[in-house]
């Protein structure tokens, strides 16, 4: 029998650390609901010590998601730990994770602590971490460039305190895969106790080579895989989740082990954090890229239709390429809406906030006549501003784009129950459009991302729409979803406007 491979996703924490893709509770907990969907073993649902807003949003976590463990991350001292371990008591299954850097350069110049004061540190965190949960993840910050001696002397004291698993993160991307598989083959010989836990990576994409190290270090020993979807993350991002399991998965002449992740939940994942954080997936990405399975070669199209194997390792169904059907139609009811909804992964509390979707539900099954799920995650994706909380919005708009003339946009926007009615010109619709808004708003935003993506196939396809802006430090997505793709920018920049106007907290880690 093969040996089981942990799976431990970091979408929600260290993914989330990407400059700009920081999300809201609400957010998260689809997330992260999705992610139980695809039967991911450990999700690491942030930092509860980074600020009041992250601590509830892990609480809200562990309330929800009863299948997979919840983990919450935390540096070795005191109060992150004591933080951390309130955030996960609700979860079924509870985890902590605390770390501390082993590198000579973090220890000297970042922690300026001698390694016997790193070590005494590290205990300590595995021991007030006993008292929340059994379940106690230590990683050597930096163990990519950290010395041998020096990890087997601090891995050899935590588990001797309690760790369950050690992480050894090639945190700067630094590392190359025969170096790294080294290093966990020379950990797992030479630490005492080594097999009473489980050795775990968690690779950095600054090479390119985050995917290749996990692999390799997996062949060396390393049970469990830290990964984000899409190879979310900050600088040059983690190792891709989607290319860890498939290539696993492919490749079981090699591997000596496998995971339990429903595959066929990986697109709709990917399509979904996609949309939340405003970050495209590019269409030559491995496994969810919209190119992943498709072939332009004559010589390839002949092969794959003779036999699909010529030129495709893996079926793009398995993966959940061509995997959703038609679900609700303009008849459906709003029973059916509310169910389907809770199916992937939306949960709507108040009646309210559900009468508000379900009518904007009807409006797009008007304008197209298939409604996929990925169309209604993009409904619900600018629903995250309940009805309550919509300082600002669309009542009315008109375009005029003629050649020779400068493209004009008439809106009606309601502010605050004030109703507008505004013209302005731009250089384009879109541009015209933001004028138009911003001259009602007066917001004094910085429009930092502007990005269209088609939803579904097909010329009744929605257009989604992610800006993302910025003022005062603060940085907030907001998404908008229609048929049309100039109402689609007009809806995603006032929902980014209304998050900024309901001060809707943004949980990154790093604030």
């Amino acid at each position: 029998m093969s040996d089981h491979l942990i799976i431990f996703d970091t979408t929600l924490r260290d993914g989330e650390q990407s400059p700009g893709a920081s999300m809201t509770r609400e957010e998260k907990l689809r997330i992260a609901r999705q992610l139980e969907r695809m039967r991911v073993d450990v999700i690491e649902a942030g930092f509860p010590a980074a600020s009041n807003g992250d601590f509830e949003s892990v609480r809200s976590i562990a309330e929800a998601i009863r299948e997979s463990t919840v983990c919450g991350l935390a540096r070795a001292n005191e109060n992150d730990i004591r933080r951390a371990g309130e955030a996960i008591r609700p979860a079924a299954l509870g985890r902590i994770h605390t770390f501390i850097a082993t590198s000579p350069i973090h220890m000297e110049k970042k922690l300026r602590m001698s390694p016997d004061e790193v070590v005494a540190q590290a205990v300590k965190a595995i021991g007030w971490a006993r008292e929340y949960t059994d379940d106690i993840e230590f990683s050597a910050e930096d163990a990519g460039r950290s010395e041998i001696d020096f990890l087997c002397r601090i891995f050899e004291e935590v588990i001797k305190a309690g760790a369950t698993t050690i992480n050894v993160p090639d945190t700067v991307g630094y590392n190359v895969p025969e170096q790294l598989a080294n290093t966990i083959r020379n950990l797992i010989e030479r630490v005492p106790n080594s097999d009473k836990v489980v050795w775990s990576v968690h690779c950095h994409n600054d090479l390119g080579l985050a995917v290749a190290n996990s692999l390799a270090s997996v062949l060396a020993g390393a049970r469990q895989v830290e990964c984000t979807i899409n190879g979310l993350g900050e600088r040059a991002g983690n190792a891709s989740l989607e290319e860890n399991v498939m290539a696993v998965r492919t490749r079981r002449d090699v591997f000596p082990c496998d995971t339990r992740i429903d595959t066929t939940q990986i697109v709709p994942a990917s399509k979904l954090v996609s949309g939340v954080t405003g970050f495209p997936v590019q269409p030559n990405k491995a496994i969810v890229g919209a190119n992943a399975f498709s072939h332009e070669s004559g010589i390839h199209q002949d092969g794959v239709l003779k036999h699909r194997e010529t030129y495709e390792i893996m079926r793009a169904e398995d993966v959940g390429w061509g995997a959703n059907k038609l679900v609700l139609g303009k008849h459906s009811g709003r029973n059916a809406f509310r169910t389907r909804l809770q199916e992937i992964g939306i949960v709507i509390e108040s009646e309210d906030h559900l009468n508000h979707a379900f009518a904007r539900f009807k409006e797009l099954a008007d304008k197209k006549h298939e409604i996929f799920d990925e169309d209604l995650n993009a409904l619900m994706s600018d629903e995250i501003v309940t009805p309550e909380q919509e300082h600002f919005r669309l009542v009315s708009s008109r375009f005029l784009s003629e050649t020779g003339e400068p493209p004009e946009a008439e809106l009606t926007i309601a502010a605050g129950g004030t109703e507008s009615h505004v013209k302005s010109t731009g250089s384009g619709p879109v541009d015209a459009t933001f004028r138009a808004i911003e001259s009602v708003a007066q917001s004094g935003t910085e429009l930092l991302l502007y990005s269209v993506n088609a939803i579904t196939t097909g010329t009744d396809a929605q257009g989604e729409v992610t800006v993302r802006l910025a003022r005062d430090g603060k940085v907030v997505n907001g998404q908008g979803a229609d048929t049309d793709i100039i109402v689609a920018s007009a809806k995603a920049y006032l929902n980014a406007l209304n998050k900024l106007h309901g001060n809707m907290e943004r949980l990154n880690p790093q604030v």
